[in-house]
């Protein structure tokens, strides 16, 4: 059986579980519009960015949410398996935006950040290989029914992170910038 180079573009994530209640939340940005080229404030340093993390927003999360979880996943980076750019969670049911550079070297305010594909416990920005086609990153926010992820914490993997959401996402919102260079 042979493959082809396509059918390694054809990476997807699976969500933890189907969202338990029906609706999505609404994110937003005022650094990364929808379906728009990222901005080099936000690209990672090693791609001529400064690595700054997106201001992000977000509304109508249902009754019950006790914290959120936030990623930053590039679907169609050259591993076979995609890429992680960022990975926050426990992040209080409260906090319903962050600032612009609220993830940049650090775990955003009240939460935890995991360990992404960067090897850092922070938002790591966009960087695909020089001639690339654009890559989509997608920044998507989990309303969750649980105030900690228990057994999880800042050296958390992409795959354990989603893995630990399973049966606690109770609906979720996505935005997606594109980059290449």
């Amino acid at each position: 059986m042979s493959t082809s180079s396509m059918d390694f573009e054809k990476v997807s994530v699976r969500a933890p579980r189907a969202p338990k209640q029906p609706g999505a939340i609404r994110v937003q940005s005022q650094s990364i519009k929808d379906g728009e080229k990222i901005d080099k404030e936000f690209v990672f340093t090693g791609c001529g960015g400064r690595n700054q993390s997106p201001q992000l927003s977000w509304s109508g999360a249902p009754a019950g949410t006790k914290s959120f979880a936030i990623t930053c996943f590039d679907p169609i980076a050259p591993t076979g398996s995609g890429y992680w750019h960022w990975l926050a969670f426990n992040i209080p049911a409260s906090v319903t935006s962050l600032e612009a550079g609220a993830g940049t070297d650090k775990a955003p305010p009240g939460g935890t950040s995991g360990y992404n594909d960067f090897s850092a416990a922070s938002y790591c920005g966009p960087c695909p290989p020089k001639g690339d086609i654009p890559h989509r990153y997608i920044f998507t926010v989990y309303a969750l029914d649980v105030e900690r992820l228990e057994g999880i914490g800042e050296g958390t993997t992409g795959a354990t992170v989603i893995f630990n959401m399973a049966g606690h996402v109770l609906a979720s919102g996505s935005l997606t910038g594109l980059f290449n260079h």
